[in-house]
């Protein structure tokens, strides 16, 4: 046989030590040599009452082996006197092993999670002064997996284990080591529900080899979690999964990309086994890596789009336009055009002498190919509907388009792409008056959340966009633009209705959006005018990537610039404020002007801060404010602020009225990111002199 484990010179401490478990504790160590403090209040099985016997009856049993041991009768939230106890009969400490009993009242945390907590950290500098200790936490298999009705129980045990980590982290350096137990074994409250045979077979005394092996010095085991009973003992530890990328990078990350990964997020094929928090952190930090470089999300044979590749060169059902000039008119006014300039009038007004059809309205009849289930009738293309967003257009004229007729689509699926955070179809369409091609259109279809099926990423069937005078034209987008260029065809409802844009299935916009291909229509008819002087007949081709939303009432400004016979285009929204701009707060912050004269010097005491508003509307800047109650009497400025702000806050007019209303509450706005604070964020809780009582006006 080996040699023996022995404990002499080492001093123990067993809480909960009068009966069980900690009894079992309690006199295996004493038999092996070490001075024992037996503690234990003598209270009940329901944890209430208080008596000296069961300690005493344990220390007279270890006495009467040979043994030394002292017994405690202080709760285990005195961990104070508890280790003082140790310290006056035996000079110092060594391994106190908390084994607190299972009390099921309102002390379960208390007992088990604080009162472990506090004998710790009465012996814990004690520990680190000699270079050693040994730390036993006792948890259960109902804190590491759950158990039916035993909610606090399973809490405070668990809480056990998280504390026992990082005591095991700290003390390291000083030989401290800290490890879990989780023991199934017979006591006062399992012999009341289990049968005897059973209790027989779950003695204390097949748990405490265990627990004597953790406290001696020559075992170096430290942080581990083990289960433990009837003669058995295993070691626990976490695995995770190898997991999915579901984003990419300056994408956003969807519930329905969860979805369609789930299946490998749980996979534990190949699963790692992180043992500290460094290797957590490390796989985070190398998906932000990937994240960055785009590698994007692996491939999931799970996703709705699986089949896709199976769409690529299915033709869709042909499809036929008919329209008068009322159309290409409506269309003209759809994309900006108006009769307050002169050239316009040729696209709007059928008895011009050169009245034509604007060349964008090519996509009119081609996007009837896709509607009306056109697209959803082609196999393999299994996908949400309401996912759809337009990514790019290609358009290309084969001759001026005539003002009325009935025209003929054919459509095709070119090529299906997997982006990762989402699918890209690329759907061709040639359009036909008889037998003579008019147009040719590419549209790229951004389907979000679609991605990871293992799909390829480019195709050289797609149009590609080219590199960007800074020549450029600047519109103001009205507000009812959006609700005119749909009636050319465009019914989608994320152009119109706010209930259907603010839900997750059109991507959280806040308002209804442009239509891409208005916009586009602004952009092309800008390049008209400047560089064909409105005839129709030079326009070839365009191709455009659609970037960012355009909300109605923003300006857009499209730069331009040619290179032989190209013309290179970037259409943005322009921060320039076409029209002057009032707001509601004017009346808020007149009457902060009209308080700062009349209470300055003590709102200067109570507040000593200079504060910055920019006030916006549709995006843009529309007043400038400070208040500066840091300087004198205090002042009210308006417009740009020469001197230094210590916080400046950001807020659309509605936002702050509704916030100096009390409709909204401040902070609930900051994490909503309707109010941005830039400088002493701090200082942003002072805010309640200054606006108080503002709706009571």
């Amino acid at each position: 046989m080996s040699v023996p484990l022995v404990f002499d010179g080492k001093v123990v401490i067993v809480t909960g030590a009068g009966g069980g478990l900690g009894r079992e504790y309690a006199l295996a160590f004493g038999v092996r040599g070490a001075s024992v403090v037996v503690n234990d209040l003598g209270g009940d099985i329901k944890g209430g009452g208080k008596s000296s016997n069961a300690a005493d009856k344990v220390v007279e049993e270890i006495k009467a082996k040979g043994g030394k041991a002292v017994a405690n009768y202080d709760s285990v939230e005195d961990g104070e006197k508890l280790i003082q106890t140790a310290l006056d009969a035996f000079g110092r400490i060594g391994a106190p092993f908390i084994n607190t009993f299972a009390c099921i009242s309102d002390l379960i945390h208390r007992v088990h999670l604080r009162g472990s907590f506090m004998v710790t950290r009465a012996a814990w500098n004690h520990m680190k002064k000699q270079k050693f200790g040994r730390i036993i936490m006792t948890s259960s298999a109902a804190g590491i997996y759950g158990n039916f009705g035993q909610a606090n129980y399973s809490a405070a045990k668990l809480g056990l284990l998280g504390l026992a980590n990082t005591l095991a982290i700290e003390g390291q350096k000083y030989n401290i080591h800290c490890n879990t137990i989780a023991p199934t074994a017979g006591s006062r409250l399992t012999e009341t529900v289990m049968p005897p045979v059973l209790c027989e077979s779950l003695k204390a005394e097949y748990v405490a080899p265990l627990v004597l092996w953790l406290s001696h010095d020559q075992c170096q085991e430290n942080g581990g979690l083990f289960e433990v009973g009837a003669g058995w003992i295993g070691k626990l530890r976490w695995e995770r999964s190898q997991g999915r990328i579901v984003r990419k990078k300056n994408q956003g990350m969807f519930p329905e990309t969860v979805r369609d990964q789930w299946d490998n997020i749980c996979d534990f094929t190949n699963a790692t086994k992180p043992a500290n928090i460094n290797e957590s952190v490390a796989t985070l930090v190398e998906v932000l890596s990937r994240v960055e470089t785009d590698e994007g999300i692996a491939p999931n044979p799970t996703s709705a789009m699986a089949t896709a590749l199976e769409a690529v060169g299915q033709k869709l059902p042909e499809s036929t336009f008919s329209y008068s000039q009322t159309q290409c008119i409506l269309y003209a006014l759809g994309v900006g055009m108006s009769t307050k300039d002169d050239d316009h009038l040729k696209f709007l007004y059928e008895g011009h002498e050169d009245f034509s059809c604007l060349p964008t309205f090519g996509v009119i009849p081609s996007q009837a190919a896709m509607m009306d289930g056109g697209l959803g009738s082609v196999p393999g293309l299994n996908f949400d509907f309401t996912r759809l967003l337009h990514g790019e257009q290609y358009l290309e004229l084969f001759q001026p388009l005539p003002t009325s007729g009935t025209l003929t689509s054919q459509a095709r699926i070119a090529d299906v792409l997997d982006k990762g955070s989402g699918a890209v179809i690329l759907l061709d369409v040639h359009t036909y008056s008889g037998k003579e091609l008019l147009c040719y259109n590419q549209y790229s279809l951004f389907i979000v959340g679609a991605g990871g099926f293992g799909g390829k990423r480019t195709s050289d069937k797609a149009m590609v966009t080219r590199n960007i005078s800074k020549r450029s034209d600047l519109t103001l987008i009205p507000r009812f633009q959006a609700a005119l260029y749909r009636l050319s065809g465009d019914w989608n409802p994320l152009h119109i209705d706010p209930n259907l844009t603010s839900s997750l299935h059109f991507s959280g916009f806040k308002s209804p959006i442009l239509h891409g291909l208005c916009s586009f229509g602004f952009a092309a008819r800008h390049v008209l005018k400047q560089y064909a002087n409105n005839d129709a007949s030079r326009f070839k081709s365009i191709k455009v990537r659609f970037v960012k939303p355009v909300l109605p009432g923003q300006s857009l400004q499209t730069e331009m610039w040619k290179e032989g016979n190209r013309i290179h285009i970037q259409c943005k929204v322009s921060s320039f404020i076409m029209v002057e701009m009032t707001s509601d707060s004017e009346l808020v912050f007149a009457e902060i002007g009209r308080r700062i004269k009349d209470l300055g010097a003590e709102m200067v005491k109570k507040v000593n801060a200079v504060f910055g508003w920019e006030i916006t509307k549709g995006g843009n800047t529309a007043a400038q404010w400070t208040i500066d109650l840091k300087t004198g009497a205090g002042a009210l400025h308006k417009g740009p602020y020469s001197g230094k702000t210590d916080v400046t806050i950001t807020v659309s007019d509605d936002d702050f009225m509704e916030v100096v209303q009390g409709k909204l509450n401040p902070q609930k706005a900051f994490f909503a990111g309707k109010l941005k604070v830039r400088g002493n964020i701090m200082l942003s809780q002072k805010l309640e002199v200054i606006l108080k009582d503002y709706a009571k006006l």
